[in-house]
């Protein structure tokens, strides 16, 4: 296919491509590029810190090396990199009893829903890419792209582990889903809006008016959201479509090289949408904890990167400490745990809101 034809197809659907559309083309491709090579970055840092952290939990040293361009680089810091290549590098293999179009779509399915979650996260003031007024059910709805995607993967593999990893999966993101979005119901009481920028707004004035502190329901349902985020991100205590001893690798146990990498990097991507969704939602977002101090701008992106790093290491944290959790109790403790406390929660917070204002 040459050049002038893609030209010619592009001329037949958008006429005045030769003038304005070259200029929507770049405003559109360049700040995917950039998105881009921010979550590629930032999940190469947060593997390298999982690495370490894991170290130090299990009293090791983790990735090292003598100098740069020596082994993995000064402390390992090349390490990362090193895994990316290698999964680059590595042969692409397709299983011949597979669905081929389903088996190469599910990978870039299910991080096209991570990386378009990230056009509503805010960042400052005026540091977001789309301000949606339905900001948080925008990022609930896209996320569920990712239940359709293991599915596709799972079943399009035609590996039984594949698809027992991908039914555990489905079931295990929609149950959790629930009381993740009952948490987030009682954010939307106080502050009532969807809109991230003005639930923010709403937590303005010092640590002591973040939502996390408004009343003594909502630490309660933060701590549910955070856990069903743990859940839904596929991390451990919660990684039973992934669990390597009994499925040997769940719904990608096919896959290879670039593909194998893109539900990794999906799943990094999620960690920081559901963590910004956390501190957006119970910790004042881009908000300084000290009022009328550090909040320029550059401060702004400094509070926020700062409280979603601090969620991912707590992450990082439980699943180096915490056993994976058995399917019947996975389920027990969303449905008859988090779920009825989160909607005791909703009463709680909507009684006091009256009652206090």
């Amino acid at each position: 296919m040459t050049v002038d034809f893609i030209f010619d197809l592009l001329n037949q659907f958008l006429p005045s491509f030769s003038g304005n559309g070259f200029l929507l083309l770049f405003a559109m491709l360049i700040p995917c590029l950039g998105l881009f090579g921010f979550i590629t970055i930032y999940a190469l840092v947060v593997i390298y810190a999982e690495l370490k952290v894991s170290s130090f939990i299990q009293d090791k040293v983790g990735p090292m090396g003598q100098g740069f361009g020596f082994h993995a680089g000064k402390w390992g810091l090349l390490q990362p990199v090193a895994d990316a290549l290698k999964l680059l590098t590595k042969e692409d293999i397709i299983p011949s009893s597979s669905n081929r179009v389903l088996f190469i779509m599910a990978p870039f399915l299910i991080f096209i829903g991570a990386f378009i979650s990230f056009v509503a996260l805010p960042f400052g003031e005026s540091i977001i890419v789309t301000d949606l007024n339905i900001g948080i059910f925008y990022i609930l709805g896209v996320g569920s792209l990712a239940v359709i995607s293991l599915i596709l993967a799972g079943w399009s593999s035609n590996n039984k582990w594949s698809l027992y990893g991908a039914m555990r999966s489905a079931a295990q993101i929609v149950s959790y889903e629930i009381p993740a979005g009952i948490s987030l119901i009682t954010v939307i009481i106080l502050t009532g809006s969807l809109n991230m920028q003005e639930i923010i707004t709403y937590q303005h004035g010092g640590i002591f008016n973040w939502i996390l502190f408004d009343n003594p329901f909502i630490p309660i349902a933060f701590v549910i959201y955070f856990i069903s985020a743990l859940a839904e991100t596929n991390r451990t205590p919660f990684d039973l479509p992934e669990s390597e001893s009994e499925l040997v690798a769940g719904f990608v146990t096919e896959y290879s090289g670039m593909r194998y990498a893109f539900f990794f990097l999906s799943e990094y991507a999620n960690m920081f949408v559901v963590s910004a969704v956390a501190a957006t939602g119970f910790l004042g977002g881009w908000q300084s904890p000290v009022s009328g101090y550090l909040d320029s701008p550059g401060w702004s992106v400094f509070w926020m990167i700062s409280k979603i790093a601090l969620l991912i290491f707590i992450m990082i944290w439980i699943r180096w400490t915490v056993p994976r959790l058995r399917v019947d109790q996975l389920m027990n403790v969303c449905w008859k745990v988090f779920v009825p406390i989160g909607l005791i929660n909703i009463f709680g917070v909507s009684i006091w809101t009256v009652l206090f204002g």
